[in-house]
């Protein structure tokens, strides 16, 4: 039969586990300012949204408003799948070793652990909305 001593640290465990699960990712609509910016040399990233979900393990959605002759880092790979929207400018996206040119309205779906990559080819920013996700 438990004592008092551990049903007190069974309700502290349990309460520890509830905490963890309110910090899934609120529903909620969220604009510009309500994102978390960095300034980076090559364009300014703002995260919207960042942590679990009810079906999600993970999930980050942004924007990255990149400056012209850019990159934000060399192609890359990761285990989450992701989606990018470009909204502005233009620019070539690299997948799996195929680059294609992109402008406002082109739209890329990436695989987990895919390598992947874009450039502002353009004179003018180019502004591209990011989805990452894991199960």
């Amino acid at each position: 039969m438990p004592n008092r001593r551990d049903l007190l640290k069974l309700t502290a465990l349990n309460a520890a586990f509830a905490a963890f699960a309110d910090d899934k990712l609120p529903n909620s609509t969220r604009g510009p300012a309500q994102g978390k910016v960095t300034r980076e040399a090559f364009g300014d990233n703002t995260v919207y949204f960042d942590g679990p979900t009810d079906q999600l393990s993970s999930m980050t959605a942004g924007s990255l408003r990149l400056k012209p002759g850019m990159e934000p880092h060399p192609p890359h790979q990761h285990p989450e799948e992701e989606i990018m929207v470009v909204t502005e400018g233009s620019g070539e996206i690299l997948v799996d070793g195929k680059v294609t040119k992109v402008a406002s309205g082109s739209m890329m779906y990436c695989g987990g652990n895919t390598v992947h990559g874009i450039r502002n080819t353009g004179k003018a920013p180019l502004l591209f909305y990011y989805y990452k996700w894991k199960k």
